[in-house]
């Protein structure tokens, strides 16, 4: 491969990380402050929290800003390992959260190894696949072994459990291996499979998670959404306290720091439903507003890595573009009530500390790729 010419990293994609990133601080300090103050007497808590772990996301995205993107080809297979291992030494030494076994903690911080297995997993596939080049197209030599990846990370994360990280990943891989260029037949079978391993993943869900808890939380989220209101204190609470965010805000909002439901009334009002706040404070042209922002940070992402004159470049940009746009999809469907909630944080904004670092560091290696791209 001849070297590729470096240029200044894409000005809009970086500003744009930057403006959700700082975008996400304030309103995580909007939705907590009331909650934090009681439960931590310091209604800062939490927002102190996020902007260590954005601190911490900028840091690592410049760095990675600068190190050219084919590096990871070379340190793709110990990263891979290193990921393996931690999905699986949170099975015996993570701590328990909401039924899942999918945090370490360490002191007053805690992280959820899943994050960085989602990227990790991305640059495996893009590595493998930019390698075997034509081989790809083979089904035995090409899409079987990436079907294995896939699948293993898959049973690993199930059995924390965590379905939500599972869909994204699934999703994702599914994206890269389309742009990977897969023989027709084979993306069909992939297809299936993919289809086969979300059946695995929904029946392992329900597997490994004690009868009593499937009974009262697994099921009840799933079902919840069609109908929140046949069990409006329990297991519709939440999905209708969301929507009563959106009915207040109206199109203009409350105004900011004006939101009712944080008050104790939404559970998670700084994570997974902080895009409720956003409606109820900003109201319908907030809200849409964030999420046009969005759109243009993944639009012009996707833009570099099309335009990145390295396959590898090209795979590793759009998995990343892919996870993020997933995962936005899946927290805004839950927030919304058009899919089931999965306690999927909202990319950038969301509390949520190697949530945001991950995410960060994502953009840091799309940044490095946009200054090889023809943009």
């Amino acid at each position: 491969m001849n070297p590729l010419r470096k240029g200044s990293p894409d000005f809009l994609l970086l500003f744009l990380t930057l403006i959700l990133t700082g975008f996400g601080i304030v309103m995580v300090f909007s939705a907590s402050s009331a909650t934090a103050a009681i439960d931590y007497n310091d209604s800062l808590h939490f927002t102190k929290r996020q902007i260590i772990w954005a601190c911490a996301g900028l840091f690592f995205m410049l760095i990675l800003m600068n190190i050219p993107f084919q590096s990871w080809k070379k340190l793709i297979f110990p990263i891979f390992l290193l990921a393996i291992a931690s999905l699986v030494l949170v099975l015996f030494i993570g701590v328990e959260i909401n039924g899942a076994r999918s945090w370490f903690q360490i002191g007053p911080f805690g992280g959820q190894p899943t994050e960085f297995a989602k990227l990790a997993v991305i640059m495996y596939l893009a590595t493998l696949i930019s390698r075997k080049g034509e081989k790809f197209r083979d089904f035995k030599r090409g899409l079987l072994p990436v079907m294995i990846i896939v699948g293993v990370v898959c049973a690993l994360i199930m059995m924390q459990p965590d379905l939500g990280s599972c869909f994204i990943l699934v999703l994702t891989a599914g994206l890269v291996i389309i742009a990977g260029g897969a023989n027709l037949k084979h993306i069909l079978l992939s297809g299936l499979f993919l289809g086969s391993i979300l059946g695995f993943v929904v029946g392992g869900y329900f597997l490994f998670t004690p009868a009593d808890q499937i009974k009262s939380y697994r099921i009840d989220r799933f079902t919840a959404y069609l109908d929140p209101w046949s069990d409006p204190m329990d297991t519709g609470f939440q999905l209708i306290q969301s929507l009563y965010a959106f009915g207040h805000g109206g199109v203009t909002g409350a105004g900011f720091g004006q939101s009712i439901q944080k008050l104790h009334y939404l559970p998670y009002a700084y994570n997974d439903f902080i895009f409720a706040v956003i409606g109820e404070e900003l109201g319908l042209i907030g809200a849409l507003t964030v999420l046009l922002v969005l759109l243009l940070l993944m639009w012009r992402a996707l833009i570099i890595s099309l335009r990145c004159p390295d396959i590898f470049g090209t795979l590793l940009g759009t998995g990343i573009v892919g996870m993020i746009g997933i995962q936005a999809t899946i927290n805004l469907g839950g927030v919304t009530g058009l899919i089931p909630i999965t306690g999927v944080t909202l990319p950038f904004i969301s509390y949520g500390g190697s949530s945001l670092l991950v995410t960060l560091m994502s953009m840091g290696i799309l940044l490095n790729i946009s200054r090889y791209s023809n943009t």
